[in-house]
Formats: C-alpha cells, structure tokens, sequence
C-alpha cells in the first residue's frame, strides 16, 4: 500500500510539473537563488576544510572524547550536513562504531554560524542578539547530549588502526565535498519547486490562501524558504520563537540530507529521528524561558 501511495505521489507531482512549465520554471530560479546566496558560500568552504581536516588527522584508539569533540566542532563550524558527512567519514574509517554514529547525526547537526549571523542576524533581524542566544542555548544543550552518548553508547572493542595517509589530500576533499554539495543543492531546488508549484495550482482552486498555511507548506519542505516567509508575516517574540522552532525541526530538505549521507555508511535513522524530537521540543521552550 505505502508503495501504491508513492506512485500515485510521484505521477501527481509529475503531472503538475508537466503542466505548469513556466511556474516550475520560476520555481527552480527561487532554488537555486536560496541556495546560492543563502547556502552554497557558506557551506562549499566548511565542507572542504573539514573533509581535508579528517584526512590530515590520525584515528584514535576506541573512539576516546576527543573524537566525539573534534566531529561536533566540526558540524558546529560547518553546519547542516557537514555532521552527517563528518560521521559517514569516521565509520567508513572505522573511527566510531555504527550505534554511536546514528545517536552522534542527531546531535552534530548545528546550523553554521556563519548561517545564523549572515543570513538569520543580518539579512532578516539586522541584528546578531538572536545569533548568539541560539548558538549558547544550543551547544549548551548538545554538549550535555554528546557527554551521555559517550558514556552510555558502546565504542568500539578493538584498536582502530591509522588510515592509509591520502597523498593528495587537499585534491581529495574537494573531490568528496562535491556529492554533498549536490545533495544540499538538488533538495533544495527540488522541494522549493515542488512548493512552489503546490501553491500555484491551489491557488488556481483557492484564489485566497491563509499565510500561515503557506507559511506551514513552505517550512516543512524547505527551512531557507519557510524562516524567509516568516520574517515577512511575524513580528516580535513571536517571530523569534518560531525562528527557533524552525531552526531547530529544520525541514523535509535538510532531514532527507542527512538520510541519504547516512545511508552511503549503512548508519541507522531511528536513533536520529529520537534525538531530533528531543532538540525540537527542549531547545525552543527553554529559549522561551531563557531570552523571551
């Protein structure tokens, strides 16, 4: 049955492609805009420094915390999907067992700060306060997530053995950060046509669509499209909270990166899909107690 509602799904999305060629035309322009002004300078940087880091570093013996310490620094730097790139890397080298992999997606999943104070502090908010409330509240809040799975998530029974050193190391992470960079860019264009082809063929039936719905439509298939929506239509303590709610469920896009990186190292969903849960319920109240 799942897979009958997925063909029907698919020829539905086909058949409004099909017939609105110039609107998914505008649609695909919206993409690729967001992903290159509001992504693609500060993700394409990240993702080879720290794929050239991961080659220029040794493996440890059963994944002590410095391992844990140097992947979150790295997601934290490079934001979403660097984590999930970060990790695939470490159990293809064997660095870190698959069960501390799937819980470590969950938790080394940080927008960039280069995100928050670019597009989020100065694009949207013209100011970096929020920035800085969010990246505190966040890491606070994740560090204690990465202690816990450290000490109660099994590593590793035997000595991992160094990897083979890369000769051209730096030629080499240029190579690997190109498939993330794809993923990141072909989600994003994707869902926002999609979206953006949605609303033109409801609004042929319904003239009037609520904001919020359009609003609601936009941020759960795309987190860039839905935060620059809200910030035309909320104001106030309102705009701020949700601006965390959706900075921290993120959106269809960025969970199907996540998915598809983790699948080319066999690493479970299910634990990520717990810990998700848990951010997207504890970070915005505690943001709501904290700093509203």
């Amino acid at each position: 049955m799942k897979i009958i509602w997925t063909i029907l799904l698919c020829i539905a999305l086909i058949s409004l492609l099909l017939f609105s060629p110039e609107v998914t035309h505008e649609g695909a322009d919206i993409g690729v805009s967001l992903f290159m002004e509001a992504l693609f300078p500060y993700l394409l940087p990240y993702l080879v420094l720290t794929n050239w880091l991961l080659k220029l570093t040794h493996s440890y013996k059963n994944a002590p915390f410095a391992v844990f310490l140097q992947t979150y620094g790295i997601s934290a730097i490079g934001g979403f999907p660097t984590g999930a790139a970060t990790i695939a890397q470490l159990v293809k080298r064997n660095s870190i067992t698959k069960q501390q992999a799937a819980y470590l997606l969950g938790i080394c999943h940080c927008p960039s700060p280069l995100f928050l104070f670019g597009f989020i502090g100065r694009d949207l908010l013209q100011s970096s306060t929020f920035s800085w409330q969010y990246l505190i509240l966040l890491h606070s809040f994740s560090f204690i997530l990465l202690i816990a799975v450290y000490f109660f998530v099994p590593s590793l029974s035997h000595e991992v053995h160094k990897a083979p050193k890369d000769p051209t190391p730096f030629t080499s992470s240029i190579r690997e950060s190109a498939p993330t960079i794809l993923i990141v860019a072909t989600t994003i264009i994707f869902f926002t046509t999609i979206y953006h082809v949605f609303l033109h063929s409801v609004e042929v039936v319904f003239p009037s669509i609520p904001a919020y719905l359009e609003l609601g439509i936009a941020s759960f298939l795309e987190m860039t499209n839905g935060l620059f929506l809200l910030h035309q239509h909320a104001y106030g303590d309102m705009l701020l909270f949700f601006t965390v709610l959706l900075l921290t469920t993120q959106s269809l896009s960025i969970h199907l990166q996540v998915i598809v990186i983790a699948r080319t190292a066999h690493i479970a969903i299910r634990p990520y899909i717990m810990i998700r849960i848990i951010y997207s319920i504890a970070i915005p109240l505690l943001f709501a107690l904290l700093f509203l």
